[in-house]
């Protein structure tokens, strides 16, 4: 907990909408001046690499959808603003209509552990494929020919996949985000 005896709570809210619904809620508080009562909104997201038209695009994608993480100092009047934002369903509690409930400090700590480390490995992908691995080309020339990875460069974030061309054995030689396991 922290020293000003703000707690974290869950905000459930519509899902797809945690961005914009994070705004309303700090414009609400700011406008009805809360703000001292409030700390962090957090809307916890993980970066995700996907493949659109042949390139490499890095999405963040919500790790918790429909959930909004709030930090605050629990007052009736904080929780009735909140609760009367557009898009905000209302706090996770124990009992349906209840008392708000706040995380323990072990789930804050994980939880902020999480989206660090999601924010600070973002680049690091582990290797996905073994060699000897049945793979399908998903991407470029080749693409929907299967065949067998042969090598793995890891620096070059490649694998070497050997397809049948006209009946006869041919290396390619294509990137992680090219091919997927069949």
């Amino acid at each position: 907990m922290s020293e000003s005896g703000k707690k974290w709570y869950v905000v459930r809210a519509i899902s797809g909408q945690e961005n914009k619904i994070k705004s309303y809620i700090e414009n609400e508080i700011a406008r009805i001046g809360l703000s001292d009562l409030m700390g962090q909104i957090l809307v916890p997201t993980e970066k995700v690499y996907q493949i659109r038209n042949g390139k490499k695009v890095l999405k963040e994608r919500n790790f918790f959808p429909g959930y909004i993480m709030v930090e605050l100092i629990l007052t009736g009047e904080a929780v009735h603003t909140i609760k009367n934002v557009t898009g905000v369903i209302g706090f996770l509690s124990e009992a349906k209509g209840g008392e708000p409930t706040p995380l323990r400090q072990s789930e804050v700590n994980r939880m902020l552990g999480k989206v660090d480390e999601l924010a600070e490995t973002a680049e690091h992908i582990a290797v996905p494929f073994v060699i000897g691995e049945s793979v399908k080309v998903i991407d470029g020339p080749f693409r929907d020919f299967t065949g067998t990875v042969e090598k793995i460069f890891e620096e070059k974030r490649k694998v070497e996949v050997t397809v049948k061309i006209f009946g006869r054995k041919t290396p390619l030689e294509l990137g992680f985000m090219q091919v997927e396991k069949e």
